[in-house]
């Protein structure tokens, strides 16, 4: 493995050095150096620091791991590999997703997941350990978001969540109930069957961040679909 030092790097020296390593690549002293793994495949790339905007934006295989916090736009339109944070994430996580997963072991901003979407076998999922900001999931068209609320009181989301949600769906740990959901969106408790689809992407969360899948498989989940009742297109026309 190839080891670079970023601290007196900037961006474009470093994702030139980066992409032209042929193998795997452990970068130390980052700070903020944006579009790291821009497009990667094929390479696994540990990060010791903090990425700048738009980590693994268009990944397309390969694993980024983060030993620390990320900033905004991480796995813009990732198309397939994985994205793994040991610590918190910014705003508009997996933008445009449509394939591949994303794994924070701790919080994240606003938007993560819009304009998520699957296509045939690609399914995008993001699995958040703590709680979410406001419009998670908004304009929601496929792939999975499983909130799990580890260490949170009250509900893990904030406002606006599933906001022209028109497929897929969100999973939400917590036992508190889910109110203000707009009317684009359904809330039940998920059954035992519900969660056979987001188990085994809790099960991997668990294996990355060294905890038992189980007892939080044991909890209350809420499951939010699209409601077929009143759809997204309704927001666009007159009744």
């Amino acid at each position: 493995m190839k080891t670079i030092s970023a601290q007196d790097l900037d961006f474009k020296e470093l994702n030139r050095q980066v992409k032209a390593a042929s193998g795997d690549v452990c970068i130390d002293n980052c700070y903020g150096q944006r579009f790291i793994g821009s497009a990667m495949k094929g390479k696994k790339l540990t990060i010791n620091g903090t990425p700048g905007n738009a980590l693994g934006a268009y990944l397309d295989g390969g694993v980024i791991e983060v030993n620390g916090n990320v900033q905004d736009a991480v796995g813009d339109t990732l198309n397939y590999g994985k994205i793994i944070v040991h610590g918190n994430a910014g705003d508009t996580l997996g933008y445009a997703m449509r394939g591949g997963g994303i794994y924070v072991r701790g919080n994240s901003g606003y938007r993560t997941g819009i304009h998520m979407k699957e296509y045939k076998d690609r399914k995008p999922v993001i699995v958040i350990g703590n709680r979410v900001g406001s419009f998670l999931g908004e304009y929601l068209a496929g792939g999975i978001i499983v909130v799990l609320g580890i260490g949170s009181e009250d509900v893990p989301i904030g406002n606006f969540t599933g906001t022209g949600m028109h497929g897929g769906k969100i999973f939400i740990r917590t036992k508190k109930e889910l109110v203000g959901l707009p009317a684009q969106v359904v809330a039940e408790i998920a059954t035992a069957k519900d969660l056979q689809e987001a188990e085994p992407y809790i099960t991997e969360f668990a294996g990355y961040f060294g905890m038992k899948a189980d007892p939080l498989l044991k909890d209350r989940f809420y499951i939010l679909k699209p409601n077929a009742k009143n759809p997204y297109k309704q927001l666009y026309t007159a009744n």
